[in-house]
C-alpha cells in the first residue's frame, strides 16, 4: 500500500512538471485551486529556477479553475499571471508565449462573462507580436487567433466573416496536426465542431453537420475517460445538444432519446465538486425536460451566482421558467407572486451587486410571470415590450445572443397577446 502511495506521488510530481496539462482533468476543482496556488507561490520565489515556465503553468491552472468553477477571483489571478509573463519575458519565444496566455485569458473572460471588447483585446495582443518564428508558438498563436475570430464572427452575423473564421480554424487545426490530442488541439477542434454544428442546424446544411460529427467523433474516440474525462464529456454534451436540436426540427423521437442518453453520459462525468460550471450547464440544457427536478435547477443557480456569469444568468432564468410553468399548470397565482417577489427583491439590490446579465435574466423572468398571469386572466403590463427590448439589447451588447433571443421570443409573444 505504501509503495503504491509513493509511486502515485511520483507520477503526480512528473505530471506537474509536464508541459501538457491534460492531467488536470483528473483532479477536482479544490485540488486544482491548490495546485494553481502552489505554482503561483513557487513562481514568486527568488529561488525559482524557471520563473517564466512556472508562472505560465500557474496562469493555465488558474484559468482552468476559473473555467470549471466560474470564480472571478481565479480569473483575476490568471490575468495577473499573464500580465506578469509579459513583464518578465526575456526573448522572442517568451514574448510570443506571454501574448498567447494573455489572449487565452481574455477569451475565457468573454466565454464566462461576455463582453466583446475582451475578444478585440485578444486579437490586438496577438497582432502585436506578428507571426512567431518558432513553429510551435506560431501554430498555438494561430489557433487562439482563429478561436477569437470565430467568436467575433458569430456575434457579427456576417456570412462572409463566418466563412473567413471557418477557414482560419481549418488552417489552424491543420497546423496543429503534429500535436494531435493535446489541449490546444482538442479545444480548437471542440470550438470548430460547436460552430459547425450551430451553423449546420440553423442552415440545415448536411456538410457542416457532417464536419461537426467527424470532429466530435474524433474527440470522443481519442479522449479516454480515464485520462481526459472532461474533454470527452464536453464532446458528448455537444453531440447531445446537436442531436436534440435536430430531433426538434425533424420531430424524431429516436434522435431525441439518443441525445438524452449522451447528456446522461456527460452528466455522469460532470459533478458539482469536479467541474461545477460544466455540471450546471448540463442541467440548464436539460431544463426543458420535465424530468429534470426543480431542486437540481435551483442547485445549478446557487452554484453559479454572484460572479456575473453567463451560465449564472441562464441558470436563474431556467429555474424561473420551470417555476412559472409549474405554477401556471395548476393556476397557482400565489406561487407566481412568490417568484415575482423573489425577482423584484433581487432587482432592488444595490446596482453594484447586480451584474447586467443577471438583471437581464430577471427582467425576462418577470416577463414570463406577467405572460403566465395574463393567460390566467390578469392584465399584462403595458411596459412589458419595452422592458424586454432593453433586456435583449443588454444581452446583445455583452455578446450573449442566447439570452437576447429568449427576450425577443417573449416580446413577440407579448405583442401577440396584446393584439
Amino acid at each position: 500500500m505504501f509503495e503504491f502511495g509513493r509511486d502515485l506521488r511520483k507520477l503526480f510530481a512528473q505530471a506537474r512538471e509536464s508541459e501538457d496539462l491534460g492531467w488536470i482533468e483528473l483532479i477536482g476543482v479544490d485540488l486544482l485551486q491548490a495546485e494553481a496556488r502552489r505554482e503561483a507561490t513557487d513562481a514568486g520565489r527568488v529561488s525559482c529556477t524557471h520563473p517564466f515556465e512556472t508562472e505560465r503553468r500557474a496562469c493555465a491552472l488558474w484559468r482552468e479553475h476559473a473555467r470549471r468553477s466560474g470564480a472571478a477571483d481565479s480569473l483575476t489571478r490568471a490575468s495577473r499571471c499573464a500580465d506578469s509573463l509579459v513583464r518578465i519575458a526575456r526573448d522572442e519565444t517568451q514574448t510570443a508565449q506571454a501574448a498567447i496566455e494573455v489572449a487565452l485569458t481574455v477569451m475565457l473572460r468573454f466565454d464566462l462573462c461576455g463582453g466583446p471588447e475582451h475578444l478585440h483585446a485578444g486579437v490586438r495582443v496577438l497582432k502585436a507580436i506578428g507571426r512567431p518564428r518558432r513553429a510551435r508558438d506560431a501554430s498555438a498563436a494561430s489557433a487562439v487567433h482563429a478561436r477569437l475570430m470565430a467568436r467575433l464572427a458569430r456575434l457579427s452575423d456576417d456570412p462572409s466573416a463566418l466563412l473567413d473564421a471557418a477557414a482560419l480554424m481549418d488552417a489552424a487545426l491543420h497546423d496543429l496536426r503534429g500535436g494531435d490530442h493535446d489541449v490546444a488541439h482538442d479545444e480548437l477542434r471542440l470550438d470548430r465542431a460547436a460552430r459547425a454544428l450551430e451553423a449546420g442546424v440553423v442552415q440545415r446544411d448536411p456538410r457542416l453537420l457532417d464536419q461537426a460529427g467527424r470532429d466530435l467523433a474524433a474527440l470522443v474516440g481519442a479522449a479516454s475517460p480515464d485520462q481526459r474525462p472532461l474533454t470527452r464529456a464536453r464532446a458528448l454534451a455537444l453531440c447531445g445538444a446537436g442531436l436534440g436540436a435536430l430531433a426538434a426540427v425533424a420531430d424524431d423521437a429516436a434522435a431525441r432519446r439518443q441525445g438524452r442518453e449522451m447528456f446522461d453520459a456527460a452528466a455522469e462525468t460532470f459533478t458539482p465538486d469536479h467541474s461545477p460550471l460544466d455540471w450546471a450547464t448540463i442541467q440548464i440544457l436539460r431544463g426543458d425536460d420535465a424530468a429534470t427536478p426543480l431542486m437540481v435547477l435551483a442547485q445549478a443557480e446557487a452554484l453559479t451566482q454572484g460572479e456575473g456569469l453567463i451560465v449564472g444568468a441562464l441558470a436563474r432564468l431556467s429555474r424561473t421558467a420551470r417555476e412559472v410553468d409549474l405554477a401556471e399548470a395548476v393556476a397557482d397565482r400565489t406561487a407566481l407572486d412568490a417568484v415575482r417577489g423573489r425577482l423584484l427583491a433581487r432587482l432592488t439590490v444595490h446596482e453594484a451587486r447586480n451584474a447586467p446579465l443577471d438583471w437581464a435574466a430577471d427582467q425576462i423572468g418577470l416577463a414570463r410571470i406577467a405572460l403566465a398571469a395574463a393567460r390566467l386572466g390578469d392584465a399584462a403590463p403595458s411596459s412589458l415590450g419595452l422592458i424586454l427590448a432593453e433586456a435583449a439589447a443588454t444581452a446583445r451588447e455583452l455578446g450573449v445572443p442566447i439570452l437576447a433571443d429568449q427576450a425577443d421570443r417573449l416580446a413577440r409573444a407579448t405583442a401577440r397577446s396584446a393584439a
